[in-house]
């Protein structure tokens, strides 16, 4: 029980994160593409990429991009013990 509670406790405490760029200014609410990433041994030495531009027609569309840690990520990390540790990497478009 107390395992429990203390299990409970860390996920409730655990914080997502996100990193945000804006580029073109602009507004958009939903993500033209949400796409997650695989990462071993939390990203150590590895590294993902999107190409922007081409996922919204043009450099002059896209209007920002985040990555971001969500809590269905940190419940895979913990559950594999950090050797799978995903991150959702999001494309806002201007419409």
């Amino acid at each position: 029980m107390k395992k429990t509670i203390v299990l409970l406790a860390m996920l409730g405490l655990s914080a997502c994160a996100t990193q945000t760029y804006h580029i073109n200014g602009g507004s958009a609410s939903e993500p033209t593409k949400d796409q997650m990433q695989s990462f071993f041994i939390s990203g150590l030495g590895q590294e993902q990429e999107m190409d922007a531009a081409a996922i919204c027609g043009g450099a002059d569309k896209v209007v920002k991009v985040a990555s971001k840690h969500e809590l269905i990520d940190g419940v895979i990390g913990v559950i594999s013990f950090g050797i799978y540790t995903p991150r959702h990497a999001k494309v806002y478009c201007k419409k």
